[in-house]
């Protein structure tokens, strides 16, 4: 029986667009290292989608390995990184930034999301305990955009925590794995160019929203992170074949197709929640973006699964449980059809 797959927003390989630009440039002889045209291109667009022509742009290959880089390019030997209890360095990547010696830092969350009053009290209980040099300092603030909930972070909350890290002299640093997703959201009332304006580094997520892998890691605060290069190469994270970044970002930002991926999916997922509402189901999460949260009984988990494919979020319940539904630009009208049958 065909499956239709729900599970994550990375399960098929790239966009046919994207596809279609590798296979085009694929007999071409480039520089290596991203010293070539399409990665300037690539740079260039970024920067324009940004409005910030002096920014750094650095492409890696994954997500895990950009927050990996980037954090311990920016925190000092004795520092650690801020982030909400449920975020995805603290939970779903390993101890990733622990093995490069720096802590996480975790505060507490609502639906994914940190709240400057809870930053700011953090660093100042710090700094006013005596033995604070004995302590890990909040050296920098990790958060997503959209969240591991799915939810996003309003234009006035990312200014009241960047006005936080600047006022405390930390870094904000934000993880765009699901940007595109994001900035189509219900309710969203922020831009890229919001994002590169309040955030000191942040990166634009490529594997979760169209490429085969990439993301692209933007500095619009060069102090931070000076001689990026080497340090990607000291974590083994510089592609020698850099051009295949460039030549997906290009086409992503082109034409503006990573805007037109991010609303498809949400328009989906958002179909998707109101079929679950109205067949009586509850939405644990109002998330306005491609991740969608509901409480099933376990009997129907189970009939579900058997033509659909989603994750569990959390451990089985006794009689219910909390699943994840998940759509990128591979979900289609029907995948969404087929779904409305079975529960309706």
């Amino acid at each position: 029986m065909y499956m239709r797959r729900f599970d994550c927003d990375y399960m098929a390989g790239a966009h046919p667009k994207v596809m279609e630009a590798l296979l085009r440039t694929n007999m071409e002889l480039t520089p290596g290292y991203g010293n070539d045209a399409y990665t300037a291109e690539a740079k260039h667009l970024i920067r324009e989608a940004i409005a910030m022509p002096d920014a750094e742009v650095f492409f890696l290959v994954g997500g895990t390995q950009t927050n990996a880089v980037a954090i311990d390019g920016i925190l000092r030997h004795h520092e650690g990184v801020l982030a909400a209890e449920s975020g995805h360095i603290a939970v779903h990547e390993s101890g990733a930034i622990e093995a490069s010696g720096h802590k996480v830092l975790t505060l507490p969350h609502v639906d994914g999301k940190v709240r400057a009053e809870d930053v700011g009290r953090y660093i100042d209980d710090f700094y006013a305990d005596e033995t604070y040099q004995h302590m890990v300092a909040p050296g920098m603030l990790y958060i997503s955009q959209s969240t591991e909930f799915g939810t996003i972070y309003s234009l006035a909350e990312l200014r009241a925590l960047s006005d936080v890290c600047h006022s405390h002299n930390i870094p904000l640093y934000l993880d765009g794995a699901r940007m595109g997703y994001a900035l189509a959201a219900e309710g969203a009332d922020f831009t890229l160019s919001d994002i590169a304006r309040l955030a000191d580094v942040f990166y634009i997520g490529g594997t979760k929203v169209g490429t085969l892998f990439g993301e692209a890691l933007v500095v619009t605060n060069p102090a931070l992170l000076r001689n990026l290069f080497p340090l990607v190469k000291q974590h083994g994270a510089l592609l020698a074949k850099g051009r295949l970044l460039g030549v997906q970002f290009a086409e992503l930002f082109r034409d503006g197709l990573y805007y037109e991926i991010g609303a498809h999916a949400v328009r989906l997922a958002v179909r998707l929640r109101e079929i679950l509402r109205a067949a009586g189901y509850d939405i644990v999460i109002e998330s306005p973006t491609n991740q969608q949260f509901v409480r099933l009984p376990n009997d129907v988990i189970d009939t579900l699964r058997q033509s659909i494919s989603f994750d569990y979020w959390g451990p089985r319940g006794k009689d219910c449980s909390v699943v994840r539904f998940v759509t990128s630009w591979y979900t289609t009208d029907e995948d969404i059809d087929v779904l409305a049958a079975q529960v309706g």
